[in-house]
């Protein structure tokens, strides 16, 4: 069985690198893998807080800011998460990280680990990419968010936590168009294709782990289903 999890860079470095939960997040991905040796995971690894820090410090920096150099900001960030996610599966990962979704041949171990792509979109839709490729049916979308909302629960204080919606449901909500650092469940470019692939997306809480071991092994589990 083939897992693809979207790694949000939020949760491995929020501000600089979170060691102690890579760690323990390292952990729960050998305990299933070892569960089962036809078990694999792709890792997808967003930019997080050195994505967001560099690309302001560039708006900052100049009149107008171009949205590909703030994509290729984030992208480069993205790149030294998903080293530093690899590094700790050297044993599982021998391949190099994934720069390019579409140019991977075969699996070779038991770990995948993929970083930012090209301008456009975010890491969610290499996800897509790959999740297609490697034929896998669901998405784990971990980020700091534990369940989609109706709405912005900031700005509407109505805003309800959903358990299960539909692809239409939620690409009414985050619209079709993606901007650099946009803050979406789920990046709309990546739903859209998600959508035609008809692949469900399990977003949740990617700091609690005792919920992702369940959704790993099939268990009853927190969080929002999309599909």
């Amino acid at each position: 069985m083939t897992k693809v999890v979207s790694l949000g860079g939020s949760i491995v470095a929020p501000e600089t690198p979170d060691a102690e939960f890579i760690r323990d997040f390292a952990a729960v991905v050998r305990q299933w893998l070892a569960s089962d040796l036809a078990n694999r995971i792709i890792l997808v690894v967003g930019g997080g807080g050195p994505a967001r820090s560099w690309q302001q410090a560039y708006r900052a920096a100049v009149p107008v800011a171009d949205s590909d150099a703030q994509d290729w900001i984030g992208i480069m960030a993205t790149r030294l998460n998903a080293q530093l996610i690899r590094s700790v599966f050297l044993d599982l990962c021998p391949q190099d990280v994934v720069y390019d979704p579409t140019a991977v041949g075969v699996f070779g171990g038991r770990v995948m680990v993929a970083s930012g792509w090209k301008p456009g979109f975010s890491t969610d839709f290499d996800a897509v990419v790959l999740a297609e490729r490697f034929m896998a049916d669901t998405i784990v979308n971990l980020s700091n968010i534990a369940k989609v909302y109706t709405a912005d629960p900031k700005l509407d204080p109505s805003a309800k936590a959903v358990d299960a919606m539909s692809w239409e449901e939620f690409r009414q909500m985050v619209g079709d168009e993606w901007t650099p650092g946009k803050n979406s469940p789920f990046d709309p470019v990546a739903s859209k294709r998600a959508q035609e692939l008809k692949l469900k997306v399990i977003c949740a809480a990617g700091r609690d782990l005792p919920n992702l071991r369940a959704i790993l092994e099939g268990r009853e589990f927190s969080g929002t289903t999309i599909g």
